[in-house]
């Protein structure tokens, strides 16, 4: 493994990544308190402090184990969960979905801010391959979040989201699953499974569409 290429990854991802794991878990945090559950607020949780949000193993170690075992070929880590009491919220069933999407929505959001970054960068002429790099950074690694997030089964926001809207003795059943889930959900990553029919096809469709709402922008500096 060549170190000063892992320095070097480590600075392009970096901040897109701190950006993208404090934004997501803030951004629960703030709709579960819009919607009634002051839970997260006051553990200090709803705040762009990425320190609050970073958990050892899941942010730091697991990646670059993961990092140095596959030789970058296959990257997977988490943050501390922000605590929400959904049955503190004003209507439980229909606000878990609103709470559970502010994540994921929150990762698309800054893609869309990385990728107009890249676009004005490259469209006046500044060519500093590191900013152009940590801008591509930033639109795979939101992108990679949102569509990883969105997966339909618990613990994962998609399948919160599936709960809060399946009738509700569906959604008990379906959400037995989650003491499990996460274990489900890494042997279907380790099996290629996640990657080749979820998170393949939700990027490119998240790129194609970054490619329309930035469409008018390219016109204009072409």
């Amino acid at each position: 493994m060549d170190f000063n290429n892992l320095i070097q990854t480590v600075l392009v991802y970096a901040l897109p990544v701190l950006f993208a794991i404090t934004i997501h878990e803030a951004a629960h945090g703030y709709v579960a308190r819009h919607f009634g559950d002051n839970t997260a607020y006051m553990l200090g949780r709803v705040t762009l402090n990425p320190i609050k949000h970073i958990d050892p193993v899941g942010t730091i170690l697991m990646p670059l184990m993961l990092y140095f075992a596959t030789s970058g070929a296959f990257l997977f880590g988490y943050a501390k969960p922000v605590p929400v009491d959904f049955g503190r919220l004003r209507h439980p069933k229909r606000d878990m979905v609103w709470v559970a999407l502010a994540g994921p929505v929150s990762n698309f959001l800054q893609a869309i801010l990385w990728a107009l970054l890249f676009t004005l960068l490259v469209g006046m002429g500044l060519n500093e391959r590191f900013f152009l790099d940590m801008a591509k950074a930033g639109v795979l690694v939101n992108l990679v979040m949102w569509a990883f997030n969105l997966f339909p089964l618990p613990p994962l926001d998609g399948g919160r989201v599936v709960v809060g809207l399946l009738p509700p003795r569906q959604a008990y059943a379906f959400s037995r699953i989650e003491p499990w889930g996460f274990f489900i959900v890494m042997g279907l990553v380790l099996a290629g499974i996640v990657s080749s029919l979820w998170l393949s096809p939700l990027i490119s469709i998240g790129y194609k569409v970054l490619g329309f709402i930035l469409t008018p922008l390219n016109f204009l500096l072409n």
